[in-house]
């Protein structure tokens, strides 16, 4: 599997960090994606790098609850600390409003069609795996994972990004009773399913 954490961006975001304009929150949410969020997180959203989820399209109530979540150092995975504390920590509750309604407008990207294992990561997303109390993406994620409200968009999310998140919630690197609950009996094989249904890279 590649490593996704290169350590060579994060002195450069550090850097970003210092050098972006004092007021920025209070720019428009559009202006402030150019400036603060886009370098990672690609032109609406629309990120390029598997290291950076995609954006566009995801439900406000997610942006908004997971901006608020790194400003406030709740959310401690090693990839929130390294690269989102000190990004959000810019980010006023208006500021964080208008990126949520911003973002949750920006066309969404698609799944790609016809991954190797689509079909049964398809089952498992629909069905989930009863026998190892796998329950189905969809109830919370949308019936073809677009996201509804605090639960984030899946479909056309890079895979190395949802394969990751989701080795990180079963190993608990990335905190979430819920989903350490509903990724605990997910095999490797199981991962690479779900991410061959979802994913566009």
């Amino acid at each position: 599997m590649k490593k996704i954490f290169p350590f060579v961006l994060q002195i450069g975001m550090g850097a970003l960090l210092f050098a972006l304009p004092a007021g920025a929150q209070n720019n428009s949410a559009e202006n402030t994606l150019r400036t603060v969020c886009q370098n990672c997180h690609g032109p609406g959203g629309d990120s390029l790098s598997a290291t950076f989820p995609r954006l566009n399209g995801q439900p406000a109530e997610y942006i908004v609850g997971q901006l608020k979540a790194f400003r406030s150092h709740t959310r401690s995975d090693p990839h929130a600390m390294a690269y989102m504390w000190g990004m959000a920590a810019q980010l006023d509750d208006a500021a964080i409003t208008a990126l949520g309604d911003f973002l949750s407008k920006q066309k969404p990207t698609a799944p790609q069609v016809g991954g190797a294992l689509a079909a049964e990561g398809r089952k498992i997303f629909v069905d989930g795996v009863e026998a190892r109390n796998v329950p189905a993406c969809g109830a919370c994620h949308g019936d073809k994972g677009e996201g509804v409200g605090q639960f984030p968009r899946l479909a056309g999310q890079h895979a190395d990004y949802l394969r990751k998140q989701l080795e990180d919630f079963r190993s608990l690197v990335r905190t979430n009773e819920v989903m350490h609950a509903n990724t605990a009996e997910m095999t490797d094989h199981d991962i690479e399913a779900v991410v061959s249904y979802l994913a566009n890279d």
